[in-house]
């Protein structure tokens, strides 16, 4: 049975997305990024449950989300860098990995393993309502099955997830439309795990240039799989125009024929139609598309490595 779609206009949604929290349920919920898949980060049946749902690997870690800086400092402890960036950009698209709290409540499950947790605050007013007056952390990856397109609307979320879901919460079109930027430290080294949402130069105002990942550095954040957010079709970047049998994404002057991330060459408006456009030609049966070059630079950065992660090798290949 597919999960029940409820406007977060209703006046008893967040009381019924409480409700399927507080027994063990799985809620897809609108976020300023994407769409996230909630549930009780407390409860080891229901982080469990995200696993199955999405049959995201085990080791890939899933990001807390909480309501405030007070339910966090519950969570992890804060370096004074990190308590300057929570400052800065929450609530917004800033993930940080920290030390897990020596009480964290957060089950091990949602850490895969590590002595690290991924904490964020979201800005949308659903997520935020529904965190706080469920009063404790929700683990809240993207709404979709593990490596595919993530979801910027609740149809997006229906219809990827909603046979094994309990509901979904419509608060509108993602207003990003990518995942959150995520910060690691070693030691107090401040590390661009994952390139999102918050441009690399708006955290370098304040941490002074960032490191960057290893290669070949172990699982410590969601998004670093080589393969990840990809669609069906085989995708081909920087190009310039379609082959024969392509379809085109295009951006800017690339003009597409009949899909453009954004005609003005607005990377804002790029990032918040990329997953969507993507579903959209997947949707419409395209076996190869081609994509017009994004500039590498501010949320460019983020949706290039989207993109690259998408073209990847998948992991059954």
């Amino acid at each position: 049975m597919t999960a029940p779609v409820l406007s977060a206009s209703d006046p008893t949604a967040i009381d019924r997305g409480i409700a399927v929290l507080r027994v063990g349920g799985l809620v897809g919920i609108p976020t300023e990024t994407v769409y996230g898949l909630a549930a009780d980060a407390t409860n080891g049946v229901a982080v469990a449950g995200i696993y199955a749902a999405k049959k995201r690997p085990s080791f890939n870690p899933l990001i807390s989300h909480i309501a405030s800086i007070e339910m966090a400092e519950e969570l992890v402890v804060f370096t004074s860098l990190a308590r300057k960036l929570a400052e800065a950009f929450w609530p917004g698209p800033l993930t940080l990995v920290l030390p897990r709290a020596a009480n964290c409540p957060v089950n091990e499950l949602a850490s895969a393993g590590l002595d690290t947790l991924a904490v964020r605050m979201p800005a949308h007013p659903v997520a935020q309502d529904l965190i706080r007056q469920f009063g404790g952390p929700v683990v809240a990856p993207s709404a979709n099955p593990s490596g595919g397109v993530s979801p910027t609307t609740a149809a997006h979320v229906a219809s990827g997830l909603g046979d094994r879901i309990d509901l979904v919460l419509d608060g509108g079109a993602a207003k990003v439309g990518l995942e959150s930027t995520v910060i690691g430290f070693d030691g107090e080294t401040p590390v661009l795990l994952r390139k999102g949402g918050l441009p690399r130069r708006d955290i370098e105002a304040i941490t002074g240039r960032l490191s960057d990942v290893r290669p070949g550095a172990a699982t410590s954040s969601p998004g670093m799989l080589a393969s990840h957010y990809a669609p069906s079709a085989r995708l081909r970047l920087n190009a310039l125009q379609a082959k024969q049998g392509e379809e085109w994404l295009g951006f800017g002057r690339f003009a597409g024929t009949r899909l453009n991330l954004s005609p003005a060459g607005n990377l804002t408006e790029a990032a918040a139609n990329l997953f969507a456009y993507l579903r959209e030609l997947d949707g419409s049966g395209a076996t190869h598309i081609a994509v017009a070059p994004i500039p590498d630079e501010g949320l460019g950065e983020a949706i290039n490595d989207r993109l690259n992660r998408a073209a990847a090798p998948r992991m059954t290949d």
